[in-house]
């Protein structure tokens, strides 16, 4: 018999893709739109050749690099298959059957999910109508059976980032027995100079944890390779959560590859913070109200007429990410999917 849990688990729907000989934009995944960087391209084809061996269980290589890159202990460092995986991993580590797990929603849509299959209880607490996390609300829903408290800055799928200061103010709230996952998925795009540092707050906060990935900024989604950082002890335990053999040698070495190449990376990423605020000045010229996206992605809360408006993109050519009764999430792109993108906004609002 399956667990009951799974009768009542809500099915993570990934990204639409084009329809199969459409010519479409898929803006629906919040995927980096440049190919790998030669170097990196180098890197897998090197890779491939070793296939038939197990890669390196631990990502030893990888792990020094990312540790060094920022500034943290190895033993600090704990590599898995994407951040999903990961988070899988410290919620296993450090929730017991039952145990309460506080996230706010609308966010990251696996979060319920991951909660559900580590036995815990998800706690949602609703994210305010400017799309920003309610951080004293999240604060508050904290009680004596709370384990995690999950932070996603920039939140997936509004785009606001947490700023320094509330996050200061919420740790301060929060029990120090209770750990604080701070997903950084879109860590690199952010440029609000208020947003807090998650390095920082790592180093001053005993109870806390970062998530991050290579699947956005380094453009490696398809290769699933995430990490957390967190103390060594805890880290220990995450460690021995995790699936065996979980990051394969390809996706180790094209990571490797891309941290040698970062500034290159970084550059695209530039590009897609710009072409980001391209996007927010044109639906804000045509009437619409959007949060303040520090991620690589836009939200338009439209409610129930979520579906009504990725039909309505579909048809532009543009595959967007509808989130039922709540609004659509936009990838950043092409310059060429954004204008068609500002075509469908604005015929959505003329109608």
């Amino acid at each position: 018999m399956l667990r009951r849990a799974l009768a009542e688990l809500p099915a993570y729907v990934p990204g639409a893709r084009s329809p199969v000989g459409a010519a479409a934009f898929k803006l629906s995944s919040n995927e980096n739109p440049f190919p790998p960087l030669p170097s990196v391209m180098a890197a897998i084809a090197d890779a491939a050749v070793d296939v038939n061996r197990y890669p390196d269980m631990y990502a030893t290589e990888l792990t020094e690099a990312v540790a060094q890159q920022l500034g943290v202990p190895a033993e600090s460092v704990v590599m898995g298959c994407g951040s999903v995986a990961v988070l899988g991993h410290v919620l296993t580590a450090f929730c017991e059957a039952g145990d309460e797990v506080v996230l706010p929603w609308r966010s990251f849509e696996a979060y319920p999910i991951a909660v559900t299959l580590a036995g815990a209880v998800a706690v949602p607490v609703p994210v305010a109508d400017d799309g920003r996390l309610d951080l004293p609300a999240l604060a508050a829903a904290v009680t004596d059976r709370t384990r995690v408290v999950l932070v996603c800055t920039p939140n997936n799928p509004t785009g606001p980032a947490v700023r320094a200061d509330e996050l200061e103010t919420f740790l301060d709230a929060v029990p120090e027995h209770v750990l604080v996952v701070l997903d950084e998925a879109y860590v690199e795009f952010v440029r609000d100079p208020q947003g807090a540092d998650g390095l920082a707050v790592f180093e001053a906060r005993r109870n806390v944890v970062l998530l991050r990935t290579f699947s956005k900024a380094y453009g490696l989604a398809g290769l699933r390779v995430g990490y957390a950082v967190a103390r060594p002890r805890p880290a220990a335990g995450i460690r021995a959560a995790s699936t065996p053999f979980g990051v394969s040698h390809v996706a180790q070495l094209a990571a490797l590859a891309s941290l040698r190449a970062r500034d290159e990376l970084l550059a695209r990423v530039e590009s897609i913070v710009k072409e980001r605020a391209r996007m927010l000045d044109g639906l804000r010229a045509q009437g619409w109200t959007v949060p303040d996206s520090q991620a690589n992605f836009v939200w338009l809360p439209v409610g129930d007429q979520a579906s009504a408006l990725a039909e309505r993109c579909s048809r532009a050519g543009v595959v967007v990410r509808p989130f039922a009764g709540d609004g659509v999430r936009v990838s950043v792109g092409e310059r060429e999917a954004t204008d068609l993108l500002l075509g469908a906004t604005a015929e959505w609002l003329a109608r």
